[in-house]
């Protein structure tokens, strides 16, 4: 397995918050048990601290994005380095699963489990695939949704680095919003209002 696929475990960790909207899905242990996905040998070493612990290492994965998001590629990095520090993974070579046509292994690294809590191996992983993605396609992919609430984190992988929102209904509501704002602008600028009619002097538009 190639080692950017863990950069999904980061987009993951951070988007169990939504701060503009004020909700948070990560507050069980359970919660944190399905961010690792199919990596079920490492979810179940999760407890009631690992709760906090993640959120923890969620604001900071956060501030790496929209450090990048920004256009500050050091700080990002600095943030990065920090945290891969902290929570240092352990790769290791496998051939499990893979054979070439002659039945051969296809070698490829992984990530070894074998962390001190579900928050270290966690971190670990997401930080490690983090920077495999960030050094493989540039800390510009890393980016914050630009469509207001939300501010989701995503990676990316388009061709020509045009990504601007975590998907294309965030995209659809961000165009829906843009064209209304340039049609009241327009309609203010004719002074009348959205029917048609003059705008009178006591009488604006919301």
């Amino acid at each position: 397995m190639e080692l950017t696929y863990y950069s999904d475990f980061a987009v993951r960790l951070i988007n169990t918050e939504e701060p503009l909207r004020g909700t948070d899905a990560l507050t069980s242990v359970d919660a944190v048990r399905r961010l690792f996905g199919e990596a079920q040998q490492a979810a179940r070493r999760a407890g009631e601290g690992d709760v906090t612990r993640l959120r923890g290492v969620r604001t900071r994965l956060r501030a790496v994005f929209t450090a990048a998001a920004e256009g500050d590629e050091v700080r990002a990095v600095d943030l990065l380095n920090a945290l891969l520090l902290e929570y240092p993974a352990s790769p290791q070579i496998s051939g499990h699963d893979y054979l070439d046509e002659a039945g051969r292994p296809r070698w490829h690294l992984h990530l070894a489990e074998h962390p001190s809590s579900a928050t270290a191996g966690y971190a670990a992983t997401a930080c490690m695939g983090l920077a495999f993605q960030l050094t493989d396609l540039g800390v510009d992919r890393l980016g914050i949704c630009g469509a207001e609430p939300c501010r989701n984190a995503y990676l990316d992988t388009s061709t020509n680095r045009s990504k601007r929102y975590c998907s294309d209904r965030c995209a659809t509501r961000a165009n829906v919003a843009a064209y209304r704002a340039r049609k009241r602008r327009e309609r203010a600028l004719s002074g009348r209002t959205a029917d048609g009619s003059p705008v009178s002097a006591d009488t604006s538009e919301t």
